[in-house]
């Protein structure tokens, strides 16, 4: 991708290495995320306008713990070190860290030097969000300490002449009252950045390049109807038009009528060859008698792909074939040099026998919060672009136990009543998601004097910045008490609902 300006954060192993990188592109700065094992010769070619190392689980001062060479300190470039990227930056240069005789998890009280570059136009005291059992027990020479707590004499230090920074908290986290303008100090003070990324120059460059790129060839897309692949198709389809065939294979264990919504909305708004396979009996076939919910994952998966394949070789005569792969999938998925965490859907092996001109990824340097604000400026309808996370396997794992036709059919009725009822209610902006799940347990119930022995349903619905952490929704009773009418009354097979207030951890968003 075509950038002026690039800020590198260099990963230690933190986990909020993602959400350190979507800040700085929130004030329209563009950034990439490296690991630290990167060579100090790629860091120096790379052109970037500052460096900030992540957090990390690791003690700075164990020789196993992630490590880099001082020389990155002297590219004369800002450096910011957060948490323990603030106490490499120390250890470094020759700074001491120790044990901490009180640790500091959560919201703490922090107070600021008046004089610091990275603290301008904060007040003296303010909040911030501390995760550490190290601390600074002595800066390095050079180093002022411009931010202290009760338990944490050093919670931020600096040699502005050299441009060096460090933070012992988390300016990312929400919980940390002035991050974002601390981060903005960092990047329009010290790196001296413009901040002129913005999505619609995104799109011109992309839809240029892919012109380019795939010239008079054919593209194969993989639509799932989620909001990576549809955004990918709605790039594709600007560019190259006809050119592009999406393969959508509806195995029908989608929400109730989803399969027929991405259909009329790719066929109306884009010009491009929309091919539909539908295979549910096929599918449930493959899942008759199947309860265990790893098994339930790798047949669909295993199913899902057979199905594409197939279509795509009946189809195939030459061209390239697009992936909706976003930045997080590359990172997790252990691209370069980062160690493997997940394999993703949106990268997949290529079969041997279809000989493709390349692979195609329009998203491969988005992250999600940017591919929704394409998908908006392409006129994708809003119930795509800001389609709630959905599992994989589809309602196949939200069936607990054996998925048959009768109770996919269930599920999607009750679940397009919660749906209906969120909307309508205006709640539903107060979940990040919200779902139903068919539990597989019945129980005793009283409908038209005759006593009943049928479905539970659960409703999950859950508020969180960025999945890693999650509270149940407090819903207005009045909500709930319509949803549980409405499911009871509209759905057949169904005699009792319930509410999950669990939070994660110790639970999950799903329940399989």
């Amino acid at each position: 991708m075509a950038a002026t300006e690039k800020i590198l954060v260099l990963d230690f192993g933190g986990q909020y290495n993602q959400l350190i990188a979507r800040r700085v592109r929130d004030q329209h700065v563009y950034c990439e995320i490296l690991p630290y094992t990167t060579p100090l010769s790629v860091i120096r070619a790379g052109g970037y306008r500052g460096v900030i190392f992540t957090g990390g689980p690791n003690s700075v001062y164990l020789e196993e713990s992630p490590h880099y060479s001082a020389d990155i300190l002297d590219l004369g470039i800002p450096v910011l070190g957060i948490c323990y990227g603030a106490q490499l930056m120390a250890w470094m240069l020759g700074g001491k860290i120790e044990r901490a005789p009180g640790r500091e998890y959560g919201r703490v009280e922090m107070r600021v030097s008046p004089n610091s570059l990275l603290f301008a136009g904060l007040p003296e005291a303010s909040v911030c969000w501390m995760s550490h059992t190290d601390y600074i027990s002595r800066p390095p020479e050079g180093f002022a300490v411009t931010a202290r707590t009760d338990s944490c004499p050093c919670a931020a230090m600096e040699d502005a002449a050299r441009g060096l920074y460090a933070v012992q908290f988390h300016p990312e986290v929400t919980h940390s009252e002035f991050g974002q303008q601390i981060l903005h100090n960092f990047l329009f003070l010290a790196c001296g950045v413009k901040g002129d990324w913005v999505m619609d120059n995104f799109i011109e460059e992309t839809v240029s390049r892919l012109r380019r790129e795939i010239g008079g060839q054919g593209v194969v897309l993989g639509l799932s109807g989620g909001v990576d692949s549809s955004v990918a198709a709605a790039l594709l389809s600007r560019a190259v038009g006809r050119q592009l065939t999406c393969v959508f294979v509806d195995q029908g264990l989608m929400r109730k009528d989803e399969g027929d919504f991405v259909e009329e909305t790719f066929t109306r708004l884009f010009d491009m060859n929309f091919v539909r396979v539908n295979c549910q009996e096929a599918f449930l076939s493959h899942l008759k008698g199947v309860t265990d919910p790893e098994a339930k994952r790798r047949i669909i998966g295993t199913e899902f792909y057979r199905v594409f394949w197939d279509e795509i070789r009946a189809r195939y005569s030459g061209g390239f074939f697009a992936q909706g792969t976003i930045y997080p999938d590359r990172i997790e998925s252990g691209k370069g040099d980062a160690a493997t965490i997940k394999t993703h859907h949106n990268q997949v092996k290529l079969p041997e026998d279809i000989a493709f001109s390349g692979v195609i990824e329009p998203l491969k340097d988005l992250f999600k919060d940017e591919v929704r604000r394409v998908g908006e400026k392409l006129g994708i309808p809003r119930e795509l672009v800001w389609r709630q996370p959905f599992p994989g396997p589809g309602l196949g794992v939200r069936v607990i136990g054996e998925v048959t036709a009768e109770r996919v059919k269930i599920l999607q009725e009750a679940d397009w009543v919660l749906r209906d009822e969120m909307k309508k209610s205006g709640c539903e902006d107060r979940a990040a998601q919200f779902f139903a799940v068919l539990p597989g347990v019945r129980t005793v119930g009283v409908m038209g004097d005759a006593r009943t022995y049928d479905e539970l349903i659960a409703i999950r619905a859950v508020t969180t910045d960025d999945f890693m952490t999650a509270d149940w929704a407090k819903l207005p009773y009045e909500v709930l008490g319509r949803i549980s009418n409405r499911i009871i009354n509209e759905v057949e097979h169904v005699n009792r609902v319930v509410y999950d207030i669990t939070s994660k951890p110790p639970g999950t968003v799903e329940w399989e």
